[in-house]
C-alpha cells in the first residue's frame, strides 16, 4: 500500500530531539497540514512551535503510560500517519547483574509501548481512511551486538509485533513500516558510543517517507542498514513479507 502524505496529519512520538525532530521537520517539509509533536513533557516542544507555528501541535504521550497514549489518541483524532520513535536503551550485556532489570525497562517502553500506540490509535487511523503507522526498529531487531544485548532483544520483540500488525491492520488499509537504523547520530547513538560512526537523522527521516509512498514494509536508511539490509532481502521478501498459512512452522 503506498500513502501521500501531502495535506495530511502526521504524529510523531519523542519529536522534540534526535531522529523524532528529523522526521517532524521532513513530514512538513513533504507538504503535512500538522504533525503532533508526541512526548512526555509539553515544554520541550515550545521551540518546534515557535519554528513552524500552529503546524506543529504538541500533545503528551508517555509510552510507559497507557493513559497517556490513550488520550493523545483523543486529542489527535484526525491522524492520517502515526510514526513511533520514542524508545529507550542502556547498554547491557545479558551476563550483567542488572540485565534482567534492564530488558524489563527496555521492553516496558519498546514493546509494551508499540503495543499501547497500536492499540490506541488503530481505529483513528481506521475511522480516517487507513493511513500508515510506521515503527523504529533497528538493525539491532535481526543481529544482537553483546553490549547490549538486552536492547536486542527488545528491539527484535518489537520487531516481530511489528510483523503481526502489518498483517493486522492490512483489511482496514492501514500500510505499515518498519524501520531499521544502524548507528544514527542522537544522544542515545552517542551514550552508546557511536560518535565516529553514526550518520544523520535525516536519513533515516526521508527512508520513512520514501517507504509510505512508495508502499514498502522494510526501511533501511544508512549505510550499516543498508549493508544488513542487503543481505537479509531475501528473508524478508521470501518470509517475513510473503504469505503463508497459518500453521506453517
Amino acid at each position: 500500500m503506498t500513502f501521500d502524505i501531502q495535506n495530511k496529519t502526521v504524529l510523531v512520538t519523542g519529536a522534540n530531539r534526535g531522529i523524532g525532530k528529523a522526521i517532524l521537520e521532513e513530514a512538513l517539509q513533504r507538504g503535512a497540514a500538522k504533525v503532533y509533536a508526541a512526548v512526555r513533557n509539553l515544554d520541550s516542544a515550545t521551540a518546534l512551535v515557535t519554528q513552524h507555528g500552529d503546524r506543529v501541535v504538541p500533545v503528551r504521550l508517555d509510552l510507559d503510560d497507557a493513559a497517556s497514549i490513550t488520550a493523545a489518541a483523543g486529542t489527535a483524532s484526525d491522524v492520517d500517519v502515526v510514526v513511533n520513535n520514542a524508545g529507550v536503551m542502556r547498554t547491557v550485556s545479558a551476563l550483567a547483574s542488572n540485565a534482567i532489570e534492564t530488558l524489563q525497562f527496555e521492553i516496558d517502553a519498546n514493546v509494551y509501548g508499540l503495543i499501547r500506540v497500536a492499540q490506541a490509535f488503530a481505529p483513528v487511523l481506521k475511522s480516517n481512511g487507513g493511513g500508515a503507522f510506521v515503527q523504529l526498529n533497528s538493525i539491532a531487531s535481526i543481529k544482537t551486538f553483546p553490549q547490549f544485548a538486552t536492547y536486542c532483544a527488545s528491539k527484535a520483540a518489537s520487531y516481530s509485533i511489528t510483523q503481526g500488525l502489518r498483517e493486522s491492520l492490512k483489511d482496514q488499509g492501514t500500510a505499515v513500516v518498519s524501520v531499521h537504523p544502524g548507528p544514527i547520530k542522537t544522544d542515545m547513538g552517542d551514550a552508546a558510543g557511536f560518535e565516529d560512526v553514526a550518520e544523520s537523522p535525516t536519513l533515516v527521516a526521508t527512508a520513512i517517507f520514501d517507504a509510505i509512498a512508495e508502499g514498502h514494509f522494510h526501511a533501511w536508511p544508512d549505510s550499516l542498514a543498508t549493508q544488513i539490509g542487503g543481505a537479509y532481502e531475501s528473508f524478508a521478501n521470501n518470509v517475513v513479507e510473503a504469505d503463508m498459512e497459518e500453521g506453517v512452522v
